[in-house]
């Protein structure tokens, strides 16, 4: 930086022709100016400018490097600016992630709105089931569910959801609906697992009340999609998160079994890297998210 200001000093005097009307200029004494020539003719070995009492002029290398001074602070004014701009207007690739029903429900439509107001943004989505490093992974902004891990992150609230059983109303017709966490045993339950994965431990109840129940599976599958399928056809009972379900619980093809039971409200949190300077893209599109997904899932 202290040789990009000796190259503007002297870019002033040769334009200004004089050391005090570029001091002036640049709001500092004529001394200092003509030491920071002086230094930048020492350091490139040739005299740039011809002094005398009356005047100031460019000699031949002073000519030249003149040109080659005006281009290069011209670039570099150019570089500010566009930072500035990214800085006070969104631009440039934004990465998300979020988890996949979740993020094609609710994070994908405020995206669209957005992409329509600001035509200098690309995305990329990243929908997955598991969690996602930001840092490690190159992430802009995420949606995380559940008990956050990672303290370094600037994380937002936005509200909370549900974890509960499900079943069609087929298969409660045909099996009965358990009334209490013991009687899933003689259940056919659903359960999102990998391949090596057997029984599962299903907790209930809150702080106080709280008990776990192990489940052996009818059926296991790798993704919450097939679950959501396999229970919609009355293979049995699946444990899901209310925003998967509410649509499906409102048309009636999915009931809500248990509910009173159910463990603590999961938290929803908007989260970013850590980090003093925020690029508008990320701080606005936090800023359009937020009151979105809070107006669906707050509890008030």
């Amino acid at each position: 930086m202290d040789r990009l200001d000796a190259l503007s000093v002297f870019v002033a005097v040769a334009e200004q022709e004089s050391f005090v009307r570029a001091a002036r200029r640049l709001g500092r004494s004529p001394a200092a100016v003509s030491r920071a020539v002086a230094a930048l003719e020492e350091r490139l070995g040739t005299r740039l400018l011809q002094r005398t009492t009356r005047a100031v002029s460019l000699t031949d290398a002073g000519r030249r490097h003149y040109e080659r001074c005006r281009a290069l602070l011209a670039e570099f004014e150019a570089i500010e600016a566009a930072a500035t701009r990214e800085r006070d207007e969104p631009q440039g690739l934004l990465a998300i992630t979020a988890p996949f029903i979740f993020g094609r429900l609710h994070v994908l439509p405020v995206a669209t709105e957005f992409l329509r107001a600001y035509p200098h943004v690309t995305m990329r989505f990243f929908f997955f089931d598991r969690y996602v490093s930001l840092v490690d992974e190159g992430m802009d902004l995420g949606v995380r569910i559940g008990p956050l891990e990672d303290s370094s992150l600037r994380a937002t609230k936005v509200g909370s959801v549900t974890r509960g059983l499900y079943a069609s109303p087929d298969y409660l017709e045909r099996c009965g609906t358990p009334k209490s966490p013991s009687e899933l045993s003689r259940h056919d339950c659903i359960v999102v697992a990998g391949p090596a994965a057997g029984q599962q431990v299903w907790s209930f109840g809150q702080k106080g009340t709280r008990r776990a129940v192990t489940v052996s599976p009818r059926l296991s599958v790798t993704s919450i999609e097939a679950s959501i399928d396999a229970a919609l056809s009355g293979v049995g009972i699946a444990r899901l998160l209310s925003y998967q379900t509410e649509s499906l619980v409102r048309e009636g093809r999915l009931t809500r079994i248990l509910a009173a039971q159910e463990p603590e409200e999961l938290p929803i949190h908007v989260v970013q890297p850590a980090g003093r300077h925020v690029p508008a893209k990320s701080r606005v599109f936090a800023e359009r998210l937020v009151p979105a997904l809070r107006a669906k899932f707050a509890r008030r």
